[in-house]
């Protein structure tokens, strides 16, 4: 859970801005997104894979 707490002379428009930064960091909107709508098994199987070589690319 993302949480963000605002100071006694802090603008809300720079907490929105933290709060922000924490959700795209901890990838809460990308899991979201993900699980929007239902992912067959191939597909699961094809996003796992793709993931992979992405990641043994940059190794």
């Amino acid at each position: 859970m993302t949480q963000v707490v605002v100071g006694e002379n802090e603008a809300i428009e720079s907490a929105l801005r933290r709060f922000k930064r924490q959700v795209s960091r901890a990838g809460i909107l990308a899991d979201v997104k993900s699980r929007r709508h239902f992912e067959t098994p191939q597909e699961k199987r094809k996003r796992k894979a793709s993931a992979a070589r992405r990641k043994r690319r940059y190794r």
